[in-house]
């Protein structure tokens, strides 16, 4: 008896009730920007842009679980409800951070003049709890791995 005790535990900590449902959507999730250019190489524009995906993130209710901006690219682990799909998570969160970061750094648009800050180029993958920690390692030592220095 012990045991299912423990087990309906671990249940209750690691997924989410609802109404109608119980469980956990939780992605991998890297896009590029445009053209590949390096636009977040200064720590400035780096955190500026972090910002804006984690607010886009909040506004819709999507948590960020890790985020790593690289001069070029952003990996994110994020977790979300049921009503969304990978895609439309996606979508949110470009969509919203680039509005934001061109609102946030006019000069941007000298680069972007169109306002498309992203590439159509995308990554997703499911994440399960048992490859979280190696996935969660392997978004966090992006910059080890890309040899990537910031500019001050």
């Amino acid at each position: 008896m012990e045991k299912q005790i423990l087990v309906s535990e671990s249940f209750e900590e690691k997924y989410e009730r609802h109404e109608h449902s119980v469980g956990k959507m939780m992605m991998h999730f890297e896009w590029c920007t445009k053209y590949r250019y390096k636009m977040f190489g200064k720590t400035e524009y780096r955190n500026l842009v972090s910002a804006c995906i984690r607010r886009a993130a909040t506004l819709h209710g999507i948590k960020i679980i890790e985020l790593n901006v690289q001069p070029e690219h952003v990996h994110c682990i994020v977790s979300f409800d049921f009503v969304f799909s990978a895609s439309r998570v996606l979508q949110i969160l470009r969509g919203l951070s680039a509005k934001l970061f061109f609102q946030h750094h006019k000069k941007a648009r000298l680069r972007y003049p169109r306002g498309h800050l992203w590439s159509r180029s995308k990554f997703a993958s499911s994440v399960g709890f048992v490859q979280l920690d190696v996935v969660q390692n392997y978004v966090k030592t992006q910059d080890i791995h890309h040899g990537n220095r910031t500019l001050p």
